[in-house]
C-alpha cells in the first residue's frame, strides 16, 4: 500500500534513509551521511511531500520524496523488497502527480542508474555533486503528450 507519510513515519523514514544510503554509497565515506542525516530530518523532508510504502502492520518498507513538485530527492527501499516492484510503485505514485520530474543520481550507483533509465529518464547534465566532489548525473523524466486529437 502506498500512502502519503505522516509525522509518525520520520523514525522509519530516517531509519531507511540512512541504512539504504550507506548500502547504495559505498563509495562515499559513511561520515558524510551521518553528517547529512540533520539537514534531511530538518530541512528537506519537511519541505518534500513524500510517499511510503507499507507492509502488513503498516512497516514502512520504502519511500519517495518529491521536492518543489518535480525534484526526486529520495528514492529508497529495504533490500528485503528488492525486485517486488516496491520501488516502481512509489515512482508511479510521483510520476502520477508531477509531469515532470528531475533527479541527481551518482554515476558509480549503477543500481539505481539502471533503475532509472528502465523507468523512462534521460541523462541531462553531467556534474559534480557539490557536497561529495563525485561524478553525478541529472536526469527528467516528462509525461507522454497525449495522442488523442484536439
Amino acid at each position: 500500500m502506498i500512502r502519503r507519510s505522516a509525522p509518525a513515519d520520520i523514525e522509519a523514514i530516517m531509519l531507511l534513509w540512512l541504512r539504504s544510503t550507506l548500502a547504495a554509497h559505498p563509495f562515499i565515506d559513511e561520515s558524510y551521511w551521518y553528517e547529512s542525516a540533520a539537514m534531511v530530518r530538518e530541512t528537506f523532508l519537511p519541505q518534500a511531500t513524500t510517499w511510503v510504502s507499507c507492509a502488513e502492520g503498516d512497516e514502512i518498507n520504502g519511500f519517495i520524496s518529491v521536492l518543489n513538485q518535480q525534484f526526486i530527492g529520495a528514492l529508497f527501499v529495504k533490500e528485503s523488497v528488492y525486485g517486488l516492484g516496491v520501488a516502481q510503485q512509489l515512482m508511479q505514485q510521483a510520476k502520477a502527480q508531477f509531469p515532470l520530474l528531475l533527479l541527481e543520481v551518482y554515476q558509480q550507483n549503477h543500481r539505481a542508474v539502471a533503475f532509472y533509465r528502465k523507468e523512462g529518464f534521460l541523462v541531462v547534465n553531467d556534474t559534480l555533486h557539490p557536497g561529495t566532489g563525485l561524478p553525478t548525473w541529472v536526469l527528467r523524466w516528462h509525461a507522454p503528450l497525449s495522442s488523442s486529437p484536439l
